[in-house]
């Protein structure tokens, strides 16, 4: 599955660059590019270059080799004490939240089940 996927991404990569190409080919060698016929051929040419770049940037993004600049990290899943904690008792630092099997969030709904069950188990 994993060659699969890399062989896709691959595709859509060098398909992306190529619509890039064209684009910039059609604004340089173009005699007069303000033309609606130019600027439509250099918008789809964008689009679709758009269109197959995006599913190997959400790739990286998934499986987290791709940094999102001004993105917020969950400090408590890192395993670093919050701001403000450190002179606070353990019992009164807030605790690390429940995390799914593809790392999510666990809704407060899921979070109270699971703390029941927990109760009731000897």
């Amino acid at each position: 599955m994993k060659r699969e996927a890399a062989l896709l991404n691959l595709f859509c990569v060098v398909a992306a660059l190529a619509f890039l190409a064209m684009a910039v080919l059609n604004a340089l060698f173009s005699d007069s590019f303000l033309t609606t016929d130019n600027l439509f051929v250099t918008m789809v040419c964008l689009l679709m270059a758009l269109l197959f770049a995006v599913n190997p940037l959400l790739y990286l993004k998934d499986e987290g080799r791709l940094p999102i600049p001004f993105m917020k990290r969950n400090v408590l899943a890192a395993g670093v004490p919050a701001a403000g904690t450190r002179g606070l008792p353990q019992g009164l630092a807030p605790a690390a939240p429940m995390l799914d099997a593809k790392g999510r969030a666990v809704p407060p709904d899921v979070r109270s089940m699971v703390a029941n069950m927990k109760e009731k188990q000897p």
